[in-house]
Parts: C-alpha cells; sequence; structure tokens
C-alpha cells in the first residue's frame, strides 16, 4: 500500500474489472501531485467523480472505489451515494480506502447507517508525506494546528511519527532527534516508541539524515502573521498557492493581436505550476520581490542573445545545432512572459498604499514600537470594514509582539470588532485566545524584546538584493524559526540556553542508536543533512531562508523541509475561525 497510488488499481485488485473512484474532494490535488488521471486510465479506472451528496453520476463500470479522509460528515454522504446506487445496480461492489488511515468511528457511522455490508473492501491508503518539491514534504494536513492546540486532539501528531517512521525505513535511522515545544516532544517518544516495538526489523540502510529537528508552530506565531516578501511568499499571500498550482487574472496572460477588441479576452483564470523543474522559477522564487525585476531583465537579455545567435549559424552543423536548442529556448521565453506578467500583477499590489501602511505596522510591532496601545491604523481598517482577517493577522501580531494585550486594550479591539463584523465571531475570538495568539497580557514582562535582540530577529538594512541574512525574507525580520535551526547547527542551542526557557513547551536531544557498520564516514568538505519537521504548518518565506541557509557556502549543511501543512497568515487564521465561509470579505 506504500507504493504507487496505483498500486491498489493493481496486485491483489487487479482482477476486479472496471472502476470508477469517487474522490474526496481535499485529496484530489495532494494526489494530482503523485498519479496523472492519464496513469489511473491505464488501470482500468473508468471515470472520476467529486464525492457530493445524493445520487452517483452514471457510470457503467463493475467496482466503485471510495478514496475518502477519515471524517464523520463525509461518511453520511457515502452512505447517501451507496444507497442509491444499491436500488440501481445491485450487481455493483463498493470500495473505500481511507487516506491517510482506517478509522473505527467511520465504521461505525457506515454501520449505523446500514451500508457497511456493501462494502467488499475497507482499507487504507497511507499517504503521509506528499513530496512537493525536490527538498520540501507535506502531510497536507489543513486542520492539524487547529487539532493540537484547540482540540487537543493528537492524530495528526500520530500521523507524523508514522509518516517520519516510513522516512526512516526508507532512508535509514536519523541518529539525532532535536525538538522543541511540547508536540515536538509528542512525535519524538511515538517514534522512540514505535522503534523499540519493531526492534527486531532494524534497516540496514546507511542514513540519508544525519539530524531531525522537530519544531512547534507555537514557538514562533510571529512569523506566519508576517507579510511574506519573497517572490513565492507574495504569490501565496495575494493569490494562494493550492498543491503546488496557482490561479491567477486571466487579462495580464492574454495574447493580444493588433486592433483585438478587449470583449474577447479570456475570462477564465491562468492555471499555472510552481516547482522548481522549472529553471526561471527556481532561480526567482526564494527571492526578495525587490530583486525579482533585475533577476527577471537579465533572464531577458540572455534569452534574447540566444535567439540572435542564429544569424551567425552558417554551417548546417551549426543550424543543426540551433534547432535542437530551439524547444528548451521557446520554453525558457514563455517562462519568462508569464512570470513578468505575474511580477507585474504583484507589483500593482506591492506599491500600494495600503500595502505600505499594512506592512508599516507589521514592521512596527515586530520593532516593539507602540505595541502596548490601541494602534490607529487597525482603529481605522476596522471603521472602514476592512476583511476580517487582515484585522485579526495584525491584532494577533500586536498581542504576540507584546507577550499579550493590556485589558484595556484587548476589551476594545474585542467591542469593535464584535460590533462591526457581528456577535458570531465570538467564537473565533475565542479560538485565537485558546492557540495563545491573542490573549491578555497576565505579567508586566514581556519576553519578546529580550528574544528578538538575543537571537538578532530584526536586522536594520537588511540587504534585499545580495542577502547575506536570512532576515531578507521579510526585508527586517528574520524568521525566529529558522534562527533556531541556524543556531542549532552552529554553534548549538547550548549558546542560548537561556532564551529557550522562554519560549513554550520543551527542548530536547534524543539518540538513535545505528547497527554497526551504518556510521557516515564523511568525506572533506561534505554536507551535513538535517530534515526540519514544522508541526503546525510553515511558510514559503520560512523555506526560503531554509534554502538560503543550505546555499551559504560555509554552512556546511543542506535543509530538508518537511510540515504538516504549508501555510500563510489568511489560511492560518482561516483555519482557527469558525464558519469561515462567510468572514472572508
Amino acid at each position: 500500500m506504500r507504493g504507487n497510488p496505483y498500486s491498489i488499481l493493481r496486485g491483489g485488485w487487479k482482477a476486479l474489472g472496471t472502476q470508477a473512484i469517487v474522490w474526496d474532494e481535499y485529496l484530489t490535488g495532494p494526489f494530482g501531485l503523485i498519479a496523472q488521471y492519464s496513469l489511473l486510465k491505464e488501470h482500468e479506472v473508468e471515470k472520476m467523480f467529486t464525492l457530493k451528496s445524493g445520487k452517483l453520476p452514471s457510470a457503467d463500470v463493475k467496482n466503485i472505489i471510495f478514496f475518502v479522509r477519515p471524517r464523520l460528515e463525509l461518511m453520511d454522504i457515502i452512505a447517501e451515494n451507496v444507497f442509491s446506487e444499491d436500488k440501481m445496480h445491485s450487481s455493483r461492489d463498493f470500495h473505500i480506502l481511507f487516506v491517510p488511515r482506517r478509522s473505527m468511528l467511520c465504521e461505525q457511522r457506515l454501520k449505523e447507517q446500514g451500508v457497511l455490508a456493501s462494502f467488499v473492501n475497507i482499507d487504507e491508503y497511507i499517504l503521509d508525506l506528499i513530496p512537493y518539491d525536490g527538498d520540501l514534504l507535506s502531510m497536507e494536513y489543513e486542520s492539524a494546528f487547529r487539532e493540537c492546540y484547540l482540540e487537543n486532539d493528537q492524530t495528526s501528531l500520530y500521523h507524523t511519527a508514522k509518516g517520519l517512521m516510513t522516512l526512516q525505513a526508507l532512508y535509514g535511522t536519523i541518529p539525532q532527534i532535536y525538538g522543541k515545544g511540547d508536540c515536538a516532544r509528542h512525535v519524538a517518544n511515538m517514534m522512540l516508541r514505535m522503534k523499540r516495538e519493531f526492534a527486531g526489523s532494524q534497516n540496514q540502510i546507511l542514513p540519508v539524515f544525519d539530524t531531525l529537528l522537530l519544531l512547534d508552530r507555537n514557538i514562533d506565531l510571529l512569523t506566519p502573521l508576517a507579510t511574506q516578501l519573497t517572490y513565492e511568499g507574495l504569490i501565496d499571500e495575494i493569490y494562494g498557492i493550492t498543491n503546488g498550482y496557482v490561479k491567477l487574472p486571466p487579462e495580464k496572460f492574454a495574447q493580444k493581436k493588433q486592433g483585438e477588441a478587449s470583449k474577447d479576452l479570456p475570462t477564465e483564470s491562468k492555471k499555472l505550476q510552481l516547482n522548481s523543474a522549472e529553471e526561471l522559477y527556481a532561480e526567482i522564487r526564494d527571492k526578495n520581490f525587490n530583486a525579482v525585476g533585475a533577476a527577471l531583465s537579465k533572464k531577458a537579455k540572455i534569452i534574447s542573445a540566444a535567439f540572435e545567435e542564429r544569424h551567425n549559424a552558417k554551417t548546417v552543423g551549426e543550424i543543426k545545432q540551433f534547432v535542437s536548442q530551439l524547444p528548451h529556448m521557446q520554453a525558457a521565453r514563455s517562462s519568462l512572459a508569464n512570470h513578468t506578467s505575474i511580477a507585474e500583477l504583484i507589483k500593482d499590489i506591492t506599491t500600494s498604499e495600503a500595502f505600505f501602511e499594512n506592512l508599516t505596522v507589521e514592521q512596527e510591532f515586530m520593532t516593539g514600537v507602540d505595541t502596548d496601545k490601541v494602534n490607529t491604523y487597525i482603529e481605522d481598517c476596522i471603521a472602514q470594514k476592512d476583511p476580517l482577517i487582515k484585522i485579526l493577522r495584525l491584532m494577533c501580531m500586536q498581542s504576540v509582539c507584546n507577550n499579550g494585550l493590556k485589558q484595556k486594550v484587548f476589551e476594545y479591539y474585542k467591542r469593535e470588532i464584535l460590533q462591526t463584523y457581528g456577535y458570531e465571531h465570538i467564537l473565533t475570538l475565542n479560538n485565537l485566545e485558546k492557540a495563545s495568539l491573542l490573549k491578555l497580557q497576565t505579567s508586566s514582562r514581556n519576553n519578546y524584546p529580550t528574544i528578538r535582540k538575543t537571537l538578532k530577529l530584526w536586522m536594520e538594512d537588511a540587504n534585499e538584493q545580495n542577502p547575506n541574512d536570512i532576515s531578507y525574507v521579510y526585508s527586517g525580520y528574520a524568521p525566529l524559526s529558522v534562527r533556531l535551526t541556524q543556531v542549532l547547527a552552529r554553534p548549538g542551542w547550548r549558546s542560548i540556553e537561556e532564551v529557550l526557557k522562554l519560549l513554550p513547551g520543551p527542548h530536547f536531544e534524543e539518540r538513535q542508536q545505528l547497527p554497526a557498520g551504518l556510521h557516515k564516514k564523511r568525506q572533506q568538505g561534505e554536507n551535513r543533512t538535517t530534515l526540519v519537521f514544522f508541526l503546525g504548518g510553515v511558510s514559503y518565506a520560512e523555506i526560503a531562508a531554509l534554502r538560503f541557509l543550505s546555499q551559504m557556502e560555509d554552512s556546511g549543511m543542506e535543509y530538508i523541509i518537511a510540515t504538516t501543512k504549508l501555510l500563510n497568515g489568511t489560511t492560518w487564521i482561516k483555519s482557527l475561525m469558525d464558519r469561515p465561509e462567510s468572514q472572508i470579505s
């Protein structure tokens, strides 16, 4: 079951005959990264549908396979589907695959609904860590942070531990485990327990990773709230990147011909895939947005010089060589056109007064300016009925940078939000309090300035064009999570023992015994590899900062990033809202 996504459609199930897959909509994106429809078609998958209530669309197939997350509300929809099918096609076989684990509760619900006996197969498809890029893995477990910090549900931590055990089975036991936070401690404990349970089956694989670093999201609540200022981070902030794809307004991408009327412009969003397989994107994704324009114009000159070469091709051999390079050059030109259009779209926003005002307030909070009083910009935003999420991000930021808000400030914000946006938001405000994003100041001591100074979280005059520090990703602010990662590599956490005590949860180190003969003999100048696992989510700016550390000549460390979810401030706050659909506007 751990192999290719279609392994369940061959092997033991091959004799089943024609199949239709009914997808839990949330799973289609992650599965799309590892199996295209064409691949499934080769394995007798005739039709694919999205799971919806009512009856299934018609399909002339022998088997219906449901691919779903273990959610009770989805079981009710499946029951409806099965009932309607049973009436029409009594000869059909039903199968259900839970992703990533089977659930007794869900099976019980199917039994209560009277359809459990209709299923020929009930199994699980273990999809823990999905490769999003060469150095990035995500579980895309959207509710992990909410479950851990609001609902005290540790299911996602169990899945994380299982995923890490699978990774070790494939890439060798990771000798050193470091961690910070309560969730990190839980995951490490579960991993060590699972290792003891499988003590007999030690794998004889030379370890790929030297170190595993487990970080709780709640040790650094500030970073995801801030507006990301890398190219990829801004694409995500403004348009949202979902499963490696972004949907963009079409007008900038239309090939306008001379004298063509504007009414013929496309109306459907332009969907682009974003990953490092595209040469130009790999080059500019992690740059501060202010450095992207220069990189694009440099690329444009290189491409146009390459096309000019055709005039110098005189001999048949030279012409042949030029023709063989054409497809690559045309792909590069098309890629340049796309990213120039995206950069123009982003620039329209980043040069606006509204963006600048918002960023100024964020940077004031990060540097400790006026964090203890009602902020006039937040007041104005509420008065103008700006999007609620924007206001909540700023309020949470002020609270985190001030170790909580003074009672008077807290009550004032709360009252203004409830009166302006509606009293149903009391639930959301309670959730943010529970998650420590928004809280009352209980002591006059604010630890944030100490943490900021000791870890150099604010760097004046950050170099955006040719960065020499990770703070370039937020134009001055160095993500706390990444700074901790950097210090762990050199000089080590013992040097910041006092600061670690100011952050929530324990910090720890564990060593896993390797079988004899599997200790790495390091070559001169060979980098060490650390897997950094963010429990509760990670932002693209943090990923960019870790990639920057990997590329630093003297770092001697390569980082691979894993997480429960790729997020930004908006999607994160949204996951903590009750009834978020009605609150986006």
